[in-house]
């Protein structure tokens, strides 16, 4: 059985999930319900636990957006901090701290501004963001209630993890939903910000295997989930537009550069400088080593197969929906 939460939207707003109401295996004798709440309202969150009785508790609902974090400083602080504090103790004032297993999502925007490379367990942290801050504020609360109420809690460290379910207003998506639509001839240019940023680029795929596994384990620690390879926002770009027989050449210098197609010279990509953020993180490199030996788990996609998947995914969106 899986219970979710979702936030009351005069939209419809579980499109990533639609795949699963289609599936009768999903809903035989309502092996998934959906309750209605969020991680600012405490009330709620006492009353599903209380109903629910969960045996384990995945928090994965933040304000995730880094960038849109600095706009909206003190709502992510409230949500992606305070709300993993009300919901550990909603676990503990529904007397569920021995039977329940919880894991929180951490994010290697945790470190931040690099301390050491790679980034490991006990690399010290460093956020460059409120959204960094919030989350290392949930961090040291999940610890914390680890060690004063023996609650079986784990942070995952999780590296950026993509798919084709990514929000649009991220920058891979942006660039696989961007060169779908050249490909199909409905656009004819984009805007990034800064492409040389370098991340540590893996798939959701793996990584909620990786979230499960830390669950499972006899003793909480905290683990950190990553592919150890490095790829800039430049190369996620050049690899898109390979995939759709474009090879892109670069132009010009910071804002003034431009990714031009060696083939038809058309301008397919500039440089804006309202995506930069306003402290930067360059470089991110994660050092899986003590998830590979204690969880025994390893990516499994590579880094040209989550491109290819990713644009191809939204060809056939962009094909049969133009306007998404």
């Amino acid at each position: 059985q899986v219970h979710g939460i979702v936030r009351r939207s005069s939209s419809f707003n579980t499109g990533r999930i639609e795949h699963l109401y289609k599936n009768p295996q999903a809903h035989i004798e309502g092996n998934m319900k959906l309750h209605y709440g969020d991680l600012t309202d405490s009330t709620c969150l006492v009353k599903i636990i209380n109903e629910v009785k969960p045996t384990e508790i995945y928090n994965l609902g933040a304000q995730s957006h880094v960038k849109i974090s600095f706009d909206l400083a003190e709502y992510t602080a409230d949500v992606d901090g305070v709300g993993t504090l009300r919901l550990l103790d909603a676990i503990k004032t529904c007397g569920l701290i021995n039977s329940v297993k919880f894991y929180q999502a951490s994010t290697s925007e945790l470190f931040g501004k690099v301390q050491e490379i790679p980034q490991k367990e006990t690399t010290p942290f460093y956020p460059r963001s409120p959204y960094g801050a919030a989350k290392l504020y949930a961090y040291w609360i999940v610890v914390n209630f680890r060690e004063a109420y023996n609650l079986f809690a784990v942070n995952g460290i999780l590296f950026n993890h993509e798919s084709p379910r990514r929000g649009a207003n991220f920058v891979t998506r942006k660039i696989s939903r961007s060169v779908a639509k050249i490909h199909l001839g409905q656009l004819d240019c984009f805007s990034l910000g800064n492409l040389d940023a370098k991340r540590d680029w893996g798939h959701a795929r793996d990584y909620v295997e990786a979230m499960w596994l830390m669950l499972q384990t006899e003793e909480p620690e905290d683990f950190v989930i990553a592919t150890g390879e490095v790829h800039s926002v430049r190369e996620f770009v050049e690899k898109s537009f390979k995939h759709i027989g474009k090879t892109i050449v670069w132009d010009g210098k910071n804002e003034k550069e431009v990714g031009r197609c060696k083939e038809t010279g058309k301008v397919h990509v500039t440089v804006n400088l309202k995506y930069y953020r306003p402290t930067e993180v360059d470089f991110l490199q994660g050092d899986c080593t003590k998830a590979r030996e204690k969880l025994n788990w390893k990516p499994r996609v590579t880094f040209d197969e989550l491109v290819r998947e990713m644009v191809d995914a939204d060809v056939e969106l962009m094909r049969n929906n133009p306007n998404a």
